[in-house]
């Protein structure tokens, strides 16, 4: 039981505060929110694998562009861990906080680079397997480059996570997406979160899904994926997205809005 709890506290650490930190994929991007605009989504997550399952329902995200290239970040969530061999938990999970900073703006070939680190709150009972039990940490770097109806991002970093039973470790992930439509996305991923914890094995993630665009503010967005050699997980994502803000004709960088999308990130037609 304990070593159950302890898995689906590590997944839910992953998938709930922002595995999905690009949603709804698991790798995230360099381009922050547009200044003086905003994102909100409401989401759930799923995380299968032999010891139980986790979910996250529901999970809130903000994001907001506190300044040209700057984007201010949290996500709050409530978890059920339901464990093969224990009782069942369900209640608030762990903050995450961040800040997302873009230094290098794409131009001809050269594609963007941006930075967002990220703090996870201890805010979940880990007893309960509803958290990491103590502060951790997320240093990512992400570089993205966009032609014609295609954008590719990825990149990765390292984890610094001192709570019983884990351990440092480094991630990377590559995504690539292609806008059928002005209403319909469709991507690929491949994103390996590394060995979060000294008794699990790392797992590699082959991810699909996309975002399906109700109108220019709201969307609904979704993935769905499975591991590629490691432990067995199932993972899945459903989420509704809102943007609004100041100004929608121009975007922090100067561009329309309409050539990007969930938090700047994605070409195509602006929510």
């Amino acid at each position: 039981m304990v070593r159950s709890v302890v898995i689906l506290g590590l997944i839910l650490a992953w998938i709930a505060p922002s595995a999905f930190s690009g949603p709804p994929f698991l790798t995230d991007d360099p381009q922050p929110v547009a200044f003086r605009h905003y994102e909100f989504y409401t989401f759930s997550t799923l995380d299968r694998s032999p010891d139980g399952y986790g979910v996250a329902v529901p999970a809130f995200e903000f994001n907001i562009g506190a300044a040209s290239n700057l984007q201010l970040h949290v996500v709050a969530p409530l978890q059920l861990v339901v464990p093969t061999d224990g009782r069942n938990s369900y209640g608030a999970g762990d903050v995450e906080v961040g800040a997302k900073y873009r230094f290098i703006q794409e131009k001809g070939l050269r594609p963007q680079v941006g930075l967002f680190p990220m703090l996870e709150l201890p805010s979940g009972d880990a007893g309960r397997g509803l958290g990491n039990g103590q502060l951790w940490a997320k240093l990512p770097v992400w570089v993205q480059k966009s032609w014609g109806p295609w954008t590719s991002y990825g990149g990765g970093g390292y984890i610094v996570n001192r709570a019983p039973g884990m351990r440092d470790h480094a991630f990377f992930g590559w995504q690539v997406q292609r806008e059928l439509n002005k209403k319909l996305t469709l991507g690929a991923e491949w994103f390996n979160p590394g060995r979060g914890s000294i008794a699990g094995t790392n797992a590699q993630i082959a991810n699909v899904g996309g975002y399906y665009n109700f109108n220019q503010n709201f969307s609904l967005l979704f993935t769905v994926g499975h591991t590629v050699g490691g432990e067995a997980h199932t993972v899945a994502y459903l989420g509704l997205y809102w943007t609004w803000g100041h100004d929608r004709t121009s975007g922090s960088d100067g561009t329309r809005l309409d050539s990007a999308m969930f938090s700047g990130r994605r070409r195509g037609f602006q929510l």
